[in-house]
């Protein structure tokens, strides 16, 4: 049998990564400007602070941290949403572990469940079947969040409940789009990126092929990449290459996952049951149109959004004045920017999304660069 570290430990080889370094700065040197990379995908943030591949880039090619976070782009009114229905007699909320830390306009989830609100996290989606069934007295409502990585799950959870008549079960859909947020960094005339490192997981599902209006639309480069270090560092070269030759390609360093298409299974799946919302208010960029999903008509009976339509609070709520998560989110400033970060906002006592997951940008830095409490 292959020992785990067989699989990763050519992706973590520090003379490989040293010699793409290199072949970077090489390249680098041909380019007239800076390279603003932006990657669109919190586990690439990870990596990139983790092995520390930001100190072993030539000035004038930069990391710029995107919206790639699901936790960090959910708006406050969302929480409020979640906290609203967990006050509600009878109700069960389940979500993803990070979810619960995130502050809404009157605190967390975490918050509301150590005052007595009956709020779950959990790993596998699938749990919440259990929790349903085990519960037949109460009413479900699983608060579903995460990009296109994420959804297929939700669709299972849905499929599941139907075909086995598990009426106790409703769902909050929170699921967001990464191409409709790429579109709405670029449409801000202070965006400062010009090339993309394309989300890993993401486009195991949508498929390659959902970045090319981007790549034509901004005459921008976008390289689909694997999360380990040799993988971000061979993508920035291939950004390198097309910035020297002039070009704005879509290529796919992450072949050994990443097809054209995508996986067609899980987007039938995901179609059968959620359609694309007409707007989404995202965290730092504000509406977005069709950028997140929403439970078909034929399914309103399990939209908790429609069957708690009346509880449910309308008021859009702004992050808190000294947070500059948005900021931050838009790729128009960086953590240690931020006038609270490491002091009133630490990963134990979060102001902001982004220092809440550890794929936020600021948990990041907060753990990987150098902060001391």
């Amino acid at each position: 049998m292959i020992a785990l570290t067989e699989l990763y430990k050519g992706f973590r080889d520090p003379e490989v990564i040293r010699s793409l370094a290199k072949e970077i700065a090489t390249y680098a040197s041909l380019i007239d400007g800076n390279v603003n990379i932006m990657e669109v995908c919190g586990g690439h943030t990870h990596t990139i602070m983790k092995y520390g591949l930001n100190q072993l880039l030539p000035d004038n090619i930069d990391f710029i941290h995107g919206p790639g976070c699901p936790v960090c782009i959910m708006p406050k009114e969302r929480i409020d949403h979640a906290a609203a229905l967990a006050n509600l007699p009878g109700i069960i909320l389940v979500t993803l572990g990070d979810m619960i830390r995130v502050p809404g306009s009157k605190g967390s989830l975490a918050n509301y469940r150590a005052n007595g609100c009956d709020i779950r996290p959990i790993y596998d989606p699938l749990d919440t079947l259990q929790i349903a069934i085990d519960n037949p007295d109460k009413t479900i409502v699983f608060f579903a969040i995460g990009f296109e990585t994420s959804t297929p799950m939700t669709a299972v959870l849905i499929d599941q409940a139907e075909k086995r008549d598990i009426k106790n079960l409703v769902f909050h859909i929170n699921h967001v789009l990464v191409p409709p947020a790429i579109d709405a960094v670029m449409a801000d005339p202070k965006a400062k990126v010009n090339a993309f490192i394309g989300p890993a997981h993401v486009s195991v599902i949508s498929g390659a092929k959902v970045y090319r209006p981007a790549v034509t639309n901004y005459n921008t480069p976008v390289v689909i990449s694997g999360f380990e270090p040799v993988d971000v560092m061979q993508s920035i070269l291939m950004i390198v290459k097309q910035k020297a030759a002039a070009k704005a390609e879509l290529e796919n360093q992450y072949s050994r996952s990443v097809s054209e298409e995508g996986n067609l299974t899980a987007q039938a799946l995901v179609n059968q049951y959620l359609k694309v919302r007409e707007h989404f208010r995202w965290r730092g960029l504000g509406p977005i149109p069709s950028s997140a999903l929403m439970l078909r008509d034929e399914y309103a009976h399990r939209d908790a959004e429609r069957v708690f339509a009346e509880h449910l609070p309308n008021e859009e709520i702004d992050d808190h004045k000294a947070c500059q998560c948005g900021d931050i989110l838009r790729g128009l400033c960086k953590p240690k920017d931020c006038k609270v970060f490491g002091r009133g906002c630490t990963p134990e006592t979060p102001l902001g999304s982004c220092m809440v997951s550890s794929e936020g940008a600021c948990n990041a830095y907060y753990r990987y660069n150098g902060v001391t409490e």
